[in-house]
Parts: C-alpha cells; sequence; structure tokens
C-alpha cells in the first residue's frame, strides 16, 4: 500500500540521496573563491576569496637533475565564507595538501591548484593551507616574449617573477594586490649559496649541504620574491646608518660589476634625500648570468641583474624599492606607476651628477631623441593596449614624461613633496593611477592638472610641448 505517510518518508529519502550524490553537506553556507582577480592584462592572476598574510617557503634544489622540492605554508584570512579556493601554481607534481592540518582535497587545471578543505572556512577565520610539491619548475614567457620564472644558470638558478612567473616555483596569489610577509628556507649543495630577499637569520650545515634561512618582514608581492642559487662571491657590509647589505655576485662577474657596486651606499643615500626614508630592512644586489635574459628587476630590497650593473641600471632598480615594491600597484594596468618612477630618478640622478638637466633629457625624449626614439608615442602610459606591451617605451618614458609635467607645474620644492608624500602615504601598500591623480591634485590644489592627465597620461596622440 502507498500510503500519503510512506510517500512522505520516501520523499525526505530522495532530498538526503541527492545532498548525499551532490557531495555536499546540507549546512554548507560557503562558495568557492574565485580563479583570479580579473586584473585588465592578467585575468587568471591571483584569486579572490581570502588575503595572504605570509608564506613559509622550505625548498631544496639541485642543479644537476633540475629538481626543486618545496613544502609552502601559507597563512591567510578567509574574506567570504569558503567551501573552495585557489592557489597558482604551474607546472610541478603536488603531493599533499592541508587546510588547518586536515587532508584536504584538491585539484589542478592550468595554473589553477583548487583547494577543498574539509571543513568550510568562515569570513574573517585565519587559517593555514600546507602545499607539498616538487619536480622542475620552468620557465614563464609572458606576452610581451620575456621569460621569468625558474631560470636555470650555469651551475644554479635565478627566480624571476614579474608578472606572473613566481607561480613557477610556489604556490600562492600571484597578484600584485595581495602582499604577504616571507620566511625562505632553501637547501642546496654545499659550494652553493641560496639568496632571497631580505634579511639572512641563519646559515647552517648539514650532510653535505648548505641552508640559508631569509626572512623578509615588510609586505611583499609575489612577483618581487627571488631565490638565486648559485656559486656566489658575496659581500656583507653596513651602511653608515647600519642599514645591512648583501650583494651575491657571480665570480666571473665580479671584476667588472665591482665600480658599480660600490656606489651602491652614496645611491642610497642619494635615493633617501629625494624619496624619503628607504622602506626596508636591508638593501643590496644579486648579479648572476641568466640565460636568455636581458632585464634587471627590483626583486624586493636585493635587485637581480643579469650580468654586470651600470649605474643608471641600478639606480632605476633601487628607486624601485621606493615606487613598486613599497608602493605597489593594484593592477597591472598601473605599471606605469612603477616604472615613470624609477625611470625620472636616472633623470634626476644624471641632473646631480654632471649629466643632463631633467628639462633636457625631457626635451631629448620628446624630440624622439631617447634611446626609445619616436615608439615613447605608441600608446598612452596611462593606458597600455594590452599585456604585451606594459614594459614597453610609454610606460617608462612617456610616464616620467607625466612626472616631469607635474614638476613643471608645481616647482621643485612642491614636486618633491609629492614625491616623497607618495611614497609615505602609501608605503607598504597598494595604489591605483586614479589614487595617484587624486593624491597630487589634493597636494596642489591651486594648480590645474586637466592637460597634463587629459593629454601626457590618457591622451592618445603626441600632446604640444607647454
Amino acid at each position: 500500500m502507498y500510503t500519503r505517510a510512506r510517500a512522505a518518508r520516501s520523499a525526505a529519502a530522495l532530498a538526503l540521496l541527492a545532498v548525499a550524490l551532490s557531495g555536499c553537506d546540507a549546512g554548507v553556507r560557503g562558495t568557492p573563491g574565485g580563479a583570479g582577480l580579473r586584473d585588465p592584462y592578467f585575468p587568471k592572476a591571483g584569486n579572490g576569496g581570502y588575503d595572504v598574510a605570509h608564506y613559509d617557503l622550505t625548498l631544496g634544489y639541485e642543479p644537476a637533475g633540475r629538481r626543486l622540492t618545496g613544502t609552502a605554508v601559507i597563512t591567510a584570512r578567509a574574506t567570504q565564507d569558503l567551501s573552495a579556493f585557489d592557489l597558482d601554481l604551474q607546472g610541478l607534481d603536488v603531493r599533499e595538501v592541508t587546510v588547518e592540518g586536515k587532508a584536504a582535497r584538491y585539484h589542478r587545471a592550468g595554473q589553477e591548484l583548487t583547494v577543498r578543505p574539509r571543513d568550510e572556512l568562515s569570513e574573517g577565520e585565519t587559517f593555514t593551507t600546507t602545499v607539498r610539491y616538487s619536480g622542475t619548475p620552468q620557465a614563464v614567457t609572458d606576452p610581451g616574449g620575456s621569460k621569468e620564472g625558474w631560470l636555470r644558470t650555469g651551475d644554479g638558478a635565478v627566480a624571476l617573477g614579474q608578472p606572473v612567473g613566481s607561480m613557477a616555483w610556489f604556490p600562492g596569489n600571484d597578484h600584485p594586490l595581495d602582499k604577504a610577509t616571507y620566511d625562505v628556507s632553501v637547501t642546496v649543495p654545499e659550494k652553493l649559496t641560496a639568496v632571497s630577499n631580505g634579511v639572512l637569520r641563519s646559515e647552517t650545515r648539514a650532510g653535505g649541504r648548505r641552508t640559508f634561512h631569509w626572512h623578509t618582514a615588510e609586505p611583499m608581492a609575489t612577483y618581487l620574491a627571488t631565490v638565486a642559487v648559485g656559486a656566489f662571491e658575496v659581500r656583507r657590509s653596513r651602511l653608515k646608518d647600519g642599514l645591512p647589505v648583501y650583494v651575491a655576485v657571480d665570480p666571473a662577474l665580479a671584476e667588472e660589476s665591482e665600480p658599480v657596486l660600490a656606489k651602491l651606499p652614496e645611491i642610497m643615500e642619494w635615493a633617501k634625500t629625494n624619496f624619503g626614508p628607504y622602506p626596508f630592512s636591508s638593501t643590496g644586489a644579486i648579479v648572476a648570468r641568466v640565460p636568455g635574459v636581458d632585464y634587471a628587476l627590483e626583486t624586493q630590497d636585493r635587485p637581480t641583474f643579469p650580468g654586470e650593473p651600470d649605474t643608471t641600471t641600478l639606480v632605476h632598480e633601487i628607486a624601485h624599492q621606493w615606487y613598486g615594491d613599497s608602493v605597489t600597484p593594484k593592477s597591472w594596468r598601473d605599471m606605469w606607476l612603477n616604472e615613470s618612477f624609477a625611470t625620472y630618478a636616472e633623470w634626476l640622478w644624471a641632473e646631480d651628477y654632471g649629466g643632463r638637466s631633467a628639462e633636457e633629457t625631457f626635451k631629448n625624449v620628446y624630440a624622439g631623441k631617447g634611446d626609445n626614439g619616436t615608439d615613447v608615442w605608441a600608446f598612452p602610459p596611462g593606458r597600455p593596449t594590452s599585456a604585451a606591451v606594459i614594459s614597453d617605451a610609454p610606460v617608462y618614458d612617456r610616464g616620467a614624461m607625466v612626472l616631469h609635467r607635474i614638476r613643471q607645474t608645481v616647482g621643485d620644492d612642491a614636486f618633491y613633496d609629492i614625491v616623497q608624500g607618495w611614497a609615505a602615504a602609501h608605503r607598504h601598500g597598494n595604489a591605483s593611477t586614479a589614487d595617484f591623480t587624486a593624491y597630487v591634485e589634493k597636494k596642489a590644489p591651486d594648480e590645474d592638472f586637466t592637460e597634463i592627465w587629459k593629454d601626457w597620461l590618457y591622451g592618445e596622440e603626441k600632446p604640444p610641448l607647454p
């Protein structure tokens, strides 16, 4: 007999079965975090639903076999109720993932490592994710054709992350918007040295290997994190204010690099005078031979050079410690905020050390007599046409021209107030182009910047000289 009570019991049983088959708990309230932060140029970069506070990376690298082993312990805060979340990781084999000490389900799809914790995470909850992984890390080719990621050298490797290369050697939230502190421990054969960001906390030896533990106390974007492994010549010193200096140089480049690297203390003092207090707890440089790489990178507090640096490039990368590393863009569309300041620092250094004045450099670039010729007018610095051109001439040179136009408008005293105030206002944070233009207008309320923003920052055509 099929009674009403029996029908009700059957309906209830079917409902319970549907829940069981879906693999969901009846009390589920969380949703997955977004796979990507919808950056206008790198939409898959980064992830939604959480904010990383700290990365603790324990790495081992064997150059002979090109094998990297790693354990990443990631401490983060949920920004929504989470049933799952993503990490960026390209290549490498994941052996195990735990969340809060409990085994978590995970799957891979391209650069996305999707983690489904055993217990849901509540909005505001701090949680720890541990990922154990290994394999042969690879280089990443960005849309502009440059290589980053894990790059082999003759006796080791150098990891460079701009714009999205960090996912080649550790799992994370690989977007400038999510900055965190770091501990990086790297074990290598005992004849090699492992260099990273921040301060060297310890160096130990065991079993024919050396382990270097580096600590970065100030927030750092993933693209600024680095590891360099090689038979480096290491020079340790301090600036006159006590700031630690750690320089690692490929022995084959040591003699050629010495005259420029000897200027580091002078450049640091000059930069502090112009840009304000230095934002980090150490400084230095990494000089290595990296095949196929022709760019330097402002890896935080220890810029990396793929060959002996020249003075101009060293000035550029040191200026980035304020503009790009401490004040980091909110999206890759804001790249000009990094490169315009670093390029203008080159102009200022030349002005102060017997070269052209910034005004002369401005006029030369305007006339197409600079290193990049008329390429500076290819697109506006505040609106690059694609991800492939965010490191092209307009972002650097025309961006610097925007800063010079501000200086022409407000005068030197007000200009340096703006430059130093901007670095102080967003110290260890993120900022956008809109934040910058609003800041300038607030600092110089009696001036009209409409023409500068419209024609020099966003204009499609070459603007007339003022």
